[in-house]
């Protein structure tokens, strides 16, 4: 395995490496910087927790040199947390080159955004809406991009930005480089990467094994009235240390929360309508240690450096599969036991087949022994044994 100084980074950029502490390159890192330094588009399809950023981010920065005032980098990202995320990897890594960032995301003023970008940036970290307003204000002028990133696309195309992103692209000039990175690569990745990007090369370092294979998980079949109850008592009994429950729409999300609280332990909730300061409390705190339990919606399934999260609940059944994919992603990582729990009640079957058919296999039912179902649940489906769920060995 080479170290980061074998792969053409200047030392600038080597120095800041050092300094955090990395020595060797990623798979993606390894094979996607040396394509990035030589100008050529990428795309790159890598799962969350690959060291992505830090794949484009790195050779970025190299290409781009000491700072210059003006934006030559854009990278484009579904979420605001997402946003603030990349920005740190950007001024770690660009520390010894002066290099200057511009974080631009809605739900905040626009004081500091527009400072930021009047005082001279090199890089601009943006969702889509915000960067939009700001080009409409004339604040911001794209004519100087030199590199332009899409950074989680199929996310971003899931949360209906494919127009805003094919606008934004067309603001920036025709003689640029192109990276697409995504988790997953799909017939809709390929139609925005044939007029995106020019003979781009594709870097992917998906291992084949999805967090579905490496997470024990199981579906647990209750009355939709019961799936608070059954919540509950899962909590109860999984000797979790944290553990992320996520719900299809933000409303559960702020009922499951305050049920949660009402029985007595604190919890952090993060979806699309709490304000951007309760949004990073919240995530802060949850990284923190300080809320073991992290109530949110899709926009945490994935992008954001969250460890240790030992259990993730699934209040719903998701509504696309890849997203069950990413959800119980969130647990079991770098090589850490994880448990993930699916609530299924039978109005959601369509959307628990969908996900069976892109795993290639049923998902295990099981009945949480000792608690007072309605009606007895169905074990049937897939064949799958009756157990409760297993206490985690510490």
């Amino acid at each position: 395995m080479p170290n980061f100084s074998e792969i053409g980074l200047p030392e600038p950029v080597l120095r800041s490496l050092a300094e955090a502490g990395y020595v060797n390159p990623t798979p993606i890192q390894e094979k996607a910087i040396p394509v990035i330094l030589s100008g050529r588009d990428l795309i790159g399809a890598a799962q969350t927790g690959t060291g992505k950023t830090a794949a484009f981010a790195l050779p970025a920065l190299a290409r781009l040199g000491p700072a210059a005032g003006k934006p030559r980098c854009l990278v484009l990202v579904p979420t605001r947390e997402l946003a603030v995320q990349v920005d740190e990897n950007f001024q770690k890594y660009g520390k010894y080159l002066g290099t200057k960032t511009a974080l631009l995301y809605g739900g905040v003023g626009y004081g500091n955004q527009t400072k930021a970008l009047q005082d001279g940036v090199d890089v601009v970290i943006a969702t889509p809406g915000r960067l939009l307003d700001l080009h409409e204000q004339r604040i911001l002028d794209l004519q100087s991009i030199q590199i332009t990133i899409l950074d989680e696309v199929d996310r971003m195309l899931d949360m209906g930005f494919i127009e805003d992103v094919s606008r934004i692209i067309r603001l920036c000039p025709k003689e640029r480089q192109t990276l697409l990175f995504s988790a997953t690569v799909d017939e809709r990745i390929g139609k925005i990467a044939n007029w995106a990007l020019r003979d781009p090369i594709t870097v992917d370092v998906r291992t084949g094994k999805t967090a579905a294979e490496t997470v024990d998980h199981a579906i647990f079949p209750v009355d939709v009235f019961q799936k608070y109850d059954l919540l509950l008592e899962l909590l109860r009994r999984s000797d979790y240390k944290s553990v992320i429950v996520f719900t299809r729409t933000k409303r559960d999300a702020d009922r499951i929360a305050e049920w949660i609280e009402g029985h007595g332990t604190p919890v952090a909730t993060l979806h699309a309508d709490r304000s951007q300061s309760e949004r990073t409390q919240a995530l802060q705190g949850f990284k923190q240690g300080k809320y073991s339990i992290l109530v949110a919606t899709d926009i945490a399934s994935r992008g954001l450096d969250i460890s240790g999260v030992t259990h993730v609940i699934n209040y719903n059944v998701p509504e696309h599969p890849e997203d069950y994919v990413h959800r119980i992603g969130r647990t079991g990582r770098a090589a850490t036991e994880g448990e993930a729990f699916t609530l299924f009640s039978p109005d959601e079957l369509h959307h628990l087949q969908q996900i069976e058919q892109l795993l290639g296999r049923p998902i295990e039912r099981r009945k949480c022994e000792g608690f007072r179902y309605f009606s007895e649940p169905n074990l049937t489906l897939g064949g799958a044994k009756t157990s409760a769920p297993r206490k985690r060995n510490r």
